[in-house]
């Protein structure tokens, strides 16, 4: 965007008035500079194809989603089979049967574990990698600042675990049979909401069908072969014992899935829309 365009204004009489005082003010950065438009705001067009390409790209990956679902549940029952027999895992691989309608019918994978509360040595080894990583955050240079903040969200969530199992360890309502299937679960439910996201988020710009088209692909894809995998590494540490379960389940259960299509998301942003030329054809 011309920045000159910037700061014009209609005057009553039609043409274009200088800029105003709080104008100039209102468009300059801490430096000096002009803050332009974000280019996505600056090209958004809401015209009645891009309304039309939302709603059947909406449609049609949600139609092909379900059609695929119970092959897609197959193959994570697969992925999940074969990390049972060339992991050093101790879990059974069972199926919960779903049926929506009579031709939709699919069985959701998850582990079969045995619940282990955390033994005096593994809480007392925890606590203390939890207390000296704490530690360790102080001695990292200012421009570490994010992962300083990262890492102690992450900590505070352990040590709160940590906490509860030295209080209330009997107490605890969760199994890593419940936890697997609920992040199965939540996970297939997320992939299904992926084109309304983008739909509303993304099919609304101009960046063509087939753009569109192939980052929801992409995203989709992506997911449904991460989950599997999601799933066996923390089943690996959740056979041990339930005590890292809270920052499994905060920090790198669905919050993780999240960040995944917001990075597609915004790589997608990143794209050029569609020329001129383009969309008047």
């Amino acid at each position: 965007m011309d920045s000159s365009r910037t700061f014009e204004r209609e005057s009553p009489a039609g043409g274009v008035a200088q800029p105003g005082p709080a104008d100039v003010i209102r468009f300059r950065g801490h430096r000096g500079g002009v803050i332009s438009m974000h280019r996505a705001l600056a090209h958004f067009r809401l015209g009645p194809m891009n309304l039309i390409t939302a709603i059947s790209l909406f449609v049609f990956f949600l139609s092909v989603w379900l059609a695929l679902l119970p092959l897609i549940c197959g193959l994570w029952s697969r992925i999940l089979a074969a990390g049972i027999r060339v992991l050093p895992l101790r879990a059974e691989l069972v199926l919960a049967q779903h049926h929506w309608t009579p031709y939709l019918r699919f069985g959701i994978p998850y582990f079969r574990m045995e619940p282990l509360l955390p033994s005096l040595e593994t809480w007392s080894l925890t606590c203390a990698a939890t207390l000296l990583l704490f530690a360790a955050t102080f001695l990292l240079s200012g421009r570490w600042i994010p992962v300083i903040y990262l890492s102690r969200g992450v900590l505070l969530v352990q040590a709160t675990a940590l906490l509860y199992f030295a209080l209330l360890p009997a107490r605890f309502p969760h199994t890593p049979e419940s936890y697997i299937g609920g992040l199965v679960t939540s996970g297939m439910a997320l992939i299904s909401t992926v084109p309304l996201l983008f739909g509303l988020t993304y099919y609304i710009f101009d960046f063509g069908l087939l753009r569109k088209a192939l980052l929801t692909a992409i995203t989709m894809a992506h997911l449904t072969l991460f989950l599997p995998f999601q799933v066996l590494l923390q089943a690996l540490v959740l056979q041990k014992t339930v005590l890292f379960m809270p920052v499994l389940y905060i920090i790198f259960g669905m919050p993780l899935d999240v960040l995944l299509i917001i990075a597609f998301y915004s790589w997608g942003m990143t794209w050029s829309f569609r020329s001129v030329k383009l969309r008047n054809e």
